[in-house]
Order: C-alpha cells, then sequence, then structure tokens
C-alpha cells in the first residue's frame, strides 16, 4: 500500500468535508502541519471542529483558517497569540472549548488508545469541571473527561520511512504522537521520507499503523517569539 503523496492537497483528497472534526499536532509553531494546514485553507472546508494546543499566530497555522472563518469551534488550552482568534471568541463568532494542556493530551491519547474516558484532578473546583462527572478517589475529587476521536489528523514529524513509522525532532514531539492516534485517519506531512527498514526500531516515536498518508514538503519553521538581545 503507497502512503506517499506527491503533495498536501493530494494527500487530503477526499478526506475533507464541511463541518468535520480534525486534530492538529503543534506547540506554539513547533512541529505544527503547515502544508496540511495551508491546503485544507486552500480547499474552502468550513465549519470546522479543530482540537489543537493553541491556534497559531496570526496569519499563519491555524492562524490562516481562523482568518477565512473556516473553523467554527476550538478544543485548545492555550490562545494568547492570536489576536483574530481573541476578536471572533469575544465578539462571538468562535466557539471555544478550554482544556487544560495535559488534559488535552491525554484526551487525544485515551481516544487513540479506545479509553472512552479518565478521571483526573486538573480542573476540579474550576468552570472546567462544570457538568461533568465527579467522583472521590483516596479523599479527593476527579473529573470525568472523555476520549477525543477526531474525523482526521493532521500531524508534523521530522522523518518517516514509506511505511509511515515517524520521528519527531526533539520539541516538535509535543502534541503530534496523540494527535496523531486519534484520528480515524491520520495525515502527515514531514521532512524526509527514508526507505523502509531505514529506522532504528528503538528511535521510531509512532508506529506507521497509525499513519495513512505521508507528504514531504519544505516548511518555513518561523519563530514565533523572536527575542535577541541588544548588540553589546
Amino acid at each position: 500500500m503507497n502512503k506517499i503523496y506527491a503533495s498536501a492537497s493530494a494527500a487530503l483528497d477526499g478526506l475533507l468535508f464541511d463541518g468535520m472534526v480534525i486534530a492538529a499536532g503543534g506547540f506554539g509553531l513547533c512541529g505544527i502541519p503547515e502544508l496540511l494546514i495551508a491546503a485544507i485553507c486552500d480547499a474552502g472546508t468550513g465549519n470546522l471542529t479543530v482540537a489543537s494546543n493553541n491556534a497559531g499566530i496570526d496569519g499563519f497555522g491555524l492562524g490562516q483558517l481562523l482568518e477565512t472563518r473556516q473553523i467554527r469551534k476550538m478544543i485548545s488550552s492555550y490562545v494568547g497569540e492570536n489576536a483574530e482568534f481573541m476578536r471572533q471568541y469575544l465578539s462571538g463568532e468562535l466557539e471555544l472549548e478550554f482544556n487544560p494542556q495535559g488534559t488535552l493530551a491525554e484526551r487525544m491519547r485515551a481516544g487513540g488508545a479506545g479509553i472512552g474516558g479518565f478521571y483526573t484532578r486538573t480542573g476540579v473546583g474550576t468552570v472546567i469541571a462544570t457538568g461533568k462527572d465527579v467522583k472521590v478517589f483516596d479523599g479527593e475529587e476527579y473529573i470525568l473527561e472523555t476520549g477525543f476521536v477526531a474525523d482526521l489528523s493532521i500531524v508534523k514529524a521530522w522523518k518517516a520511512d514509506t511505511s509511515g513509522n515517524l520521528i519527531f525532532r526533539k520539541t516538535a514531539r509535543n502534541f503530534n504522537p496523540p494527535a496523531a492516534t486519534c484520528g480515524k485517519v491520520c495525515v502527515a506531512e514531514v521532512e524526509e521520507i527514508v526507505p523502509l527498514g531505514s529506522l532504528d526500531p528503538d528511535h521510531i516515536h509512532l508506529p506507521g499503523i497509525y499513519v495513512h498518508r505521508i507528504v514531504q514538503g519544505e516548511h518555513e519553521k518561523r519563530i514565533e517569539q523572536r527575542t535577541t538581545r541588544k548588540a553589546a
């Protein structure tokens, strides 16, 4: 089975539909599937629900889909770097479901592992707990969080072999593995594709069984917050 596609748009062909749920890897601008996001933007697919740690920045990453009003709802942890996100949310144009970072990562992992839900202390006593089942374990309250399953996962990796086994590079190994597992279909964009058998099995971060399509491409790799010191 050939998993390699010539372009991001080709890799998404036949997968996109209005109203779908997407899990997107990345943390800030590190490890985001920028080519696949741009292809979704070009496709014009709308009314999207997107689960991602954050929403990129204005005009880049998921910020592109916000600017074109293709996202209806975000399921996120941190949204502080995107002025358009803030504007749409405060004006009531964008629905937002806040999830603590660890909870969101675990919801994705649970969904990929076939776990319907789990109890956590994170969020107890806050608005996060509103309407959720509460149980007491060892004298402490825990709230029920549900496993998350998406119609489509889009992730970014450093290397892949032709079977879809993935290696992520350093900080880019953040939300990408759990996001990849929770999608009914996973599309991965990578910097390099190597022959099957080239990767040390002990170095593989995500088995190819989770990855359905692969696209290789050049990545811009913007810096989210450029901080420099003054010249001496």
